[in-house]
């Protein structure tokens, strides 16, 4: 069943409810999600985000670095709960005799499958087809109406049992959807008590079944669960990819204020045009903190859920237990990225379907209880000291390479290029010339003590002559001062021979480009030509002499476009060079900061040591919850 019309369906059912039990959802932490209007699927933008999660970092992989849907992102966008108990428990191998008690439904023996048909019956669906002519406000006050007539008005054990089916429906067809026409009951157990349903961290859940959800084929073209939240992130993150609306501004949740943006052109070129886009996406159009305008008013729920934001953790859906890396994503906290080590699969990353816990009877909270108590925790704070991400980008690159690109037709855009190495040649000028002054300045400094310590106007020196502790520190000072100036120097030369060579390659794509549309004029001209001859049958060696002429131009194009590919690798060498060298040039610089601190520290009289990186979570200063 598609999307949308689960979605109908679902939103029927809890319009059918009577007030008593709309309440009781509400205080579940589901009704909000009711409150979102109906959006348009957007298959191309799912799609394009798909075949760039990284499954084994949980993470998307774009070309500007790792970003992550986070437990922020959940609650600002579709109002879902993500603090609490974690969703976990009993999973079985089969739901038979659980869903004849809870629900009075059919399950398959062997199964967690509760058939669609059935259990929308159940609700009062009866007639869930759409009629011809039927516009969609119609359709949806026809099935509320129907279905009303099929529920108890009144509190009780029938009431309950609605309750329940209609949660079964929720979870199973809209917020954690499966693909499939059936419908799974694997959150059964965790209803039985109605009144503890409120209490789990649904949202957390949901995001993990995302990040499951992405791990699938990229050949799928939608995703399975609440749709419309990877749509607004990516309307909120990557604003100028321009596929959201915003309508009604101001609504929360975020999810209410958007409707996605009509395409009417077929899905392939939307998907080619998309990667393009994404691939050729202005890195400072990149959204990474979304939410710094945004207030509280009319959103109780952030209250409590504030203690789990920017925190590495552990994400639980039963069988789905799933890491939240924060850490590979400091940029979205106001942070720069520091080097980390990139997670690496495990016996967790993505059970799926196959993990063979689901054909036993498990205890989810026993089998994953050091995950369990990293959720109780709320997993460890992400932070990070680093003032450049030149060294997460080094070994960014290092790990993906190319595959961040996805478009057919992507090329190095080498005016792009050159208008970066510009910025960065500008910004390397001004830190060596700032550099230039300190060490003028520091120089002047330490003539002046000596030239008062070699006076006697200075107390300075001790009766052995051996200099003062101040043209100690300052001595030291200016040497360490000199050698950020020779490296800053070495930066601002190496950055001027990129330039040069990024300048060189554009010149000769311009002139391969030129040629080449001479060379097609040319050929299109002669080949006209050569059929005028023909229809004039001239001599055979005149014939001949145009076609060897034509077949030469046509082997000079090849050859000059394959120069021309030649020339984007080189462009993608280079840039990958630059990488390396401003990479290399920030951790000289950070390892001076860090020498400077530690002496200045020593000069106080001591400080406390820095303790060594933790290697398993990459820098020192990032958790990554593991």
């Amino acid at each position: 069943m598609r999307a949308r019309v689960s979605w109908t369906l679902v939103l029927a059912a809890f319009l059918a409810l009577p007030p008593f039990q709309r309440e009781r959802v509400d205080e579940m932490g589901f009704g909000q999600i009711f409150r979102i209007e109906r959006m348009r699927v957007d298959p191309t933008l799912t799609q394009a985000l798909r075949s760039r999660w990284d499954t084994e970092a949980s993470a998307f992989a774009f070309p500007w670095g790792h970003m992550i849907p986070s437990l922020e992102d959940v609650i600002r966008i579709t109002g879902l709960r993500v603090y609490g108990r974690a969703v976990s428990g009993y999973t079985y191998p089969c739901y038979h005799n659980l869903a004849e008690r809870l629900l009075d439904l059919p399950v398959e023996r062997r199964s967690s499958l509760v058939p669609r048909v059935a259990l929308q019956e159940s609700l009062g669906l009866f007639e869930a087809g759409k009629n011809a002519g039927e516009i969609e406000d119609e359709y949806l006050e026809r099935l509320a109406r129907v279905s009303r007539r099929e529920l108890a008005s009144e509190p009780g054990p029938q009431a309950d049992l609605d309750l329940r089916r209609f949660l079964v429906l929720f979870l199973g067809r809209l917020l954690i959807a499966t693909r499939g026409d059936a419908v799974h009951c694997r959150f059964l157990p965790l209803l039985v008590d109605l009144g503890e349903v409120g209490g789990y961290a649904w949202g957390a859940a949901f995001l993990a079944h995302q990040f499951d959800g992405l791990s699938a084929s990229e050949r799928q073209t939608s995703t399975s669960g609440f749709y419309p939240f990877l749509q607004v992130w990516a309307y909120l993150h990557l604003p100028a990819l321009r596929r959201g609306e915003l309508t009604w501004p101001g609504l929360v949740p975020i999810a209410r204020r958007w409707d996605s943006r009509r395409d009417t052109r077929h899905l392939a070129d939307q998907l080619e045009h998309l990667q393009e886009a994404i691939d050729s996406y202005p890195y400072l159009d990149v959204v990474w903190q979304p939410y710094l305008g945004e207030g509280d008013e009319g959103q109780p729920w952030l209250v409590q859920a504030r203690p789990y934001f920017g925190r590495s953790v552990w994400l639980h859906a039963l069988n789905l237990v799933l890491p939240l890396n924060l850490f590979l994503t400091q940029r979205s906290l106001g942070f720069r990225q520091s080097v980390v080590e990139f997670p690496v699969w495990d016996r967790f990353r993505r059970p799926g379907r196959s993990f063979r816990g689901l054909h036993d009877t498990t205890d989810w909270r026993e089998r994953a209880r050091e995950q369990i108590e990293n959720w109780e925790r709320k997993g460890k704070g992400v932070r990070s000291d680093a003032t450049t991400d030149d060294a997460y980008l080094q070994a960014y690159a290092l790990k993906y390479g190319g595959k961040v690109y996805k478009s057919a037709r992507h090329q190095v855009d080498v005016t792009g290029e050159i208008a970066s190495l510009r910025a960065l040649l500008q910004l390397a000028v001004q830190d060596r010339e700032a550099a230039q002054r300190q060490t003028t300045e520091l120089r002047s400094e330490l003539e002046r003590v000596r030239g008062a310590g070699a006076g006697g106007a200075s107390s300075s020196r001790s009766a052995g002559g051996s200099p003062s502790l101040m043209e100690v520190r300052l001595a030291g000072a200016v040497l360490r001062a000199e050698e950020a100036q020779r490296h800053l120097e070495e930066r601002e030369r190496d950055l001027e021979l990129a330039h040069e060579q990024a300048m060189t390659l554009q010149s000769e794509r311009d002139q391969l480009r030129v040629w080449a549309e001479a060379a097609e004029s040319q050929v299109a001209e002669m080949t006209r030509e050569l059929a005028t001859l023909r229809v004039q049958r001239p001599s055979g060696d005149q014939e001949e002499t145009l076609a060897r002429s034509l077949q030469q131009i046509v082997t000079d194009i090849g050859r000059s476009r394959n120069r021309s590919r030649s020339g984007v690798s080189v462009s993608r060498a280079t840039g990958a060079s630059i990488g390396q060298y401003l990479a290399g040039s920030s951790n000289r610089r950070r390892n001076e900061e860090e020498e400077r601190r530690r002496q200045g520290e020593g000069s106080r009289g001591g400080g406390e040591m820095l303790p060594p990186p933790d290697r398993r979570e990459g820098s020192g200063e990032s958790g990554g919850g593991q």
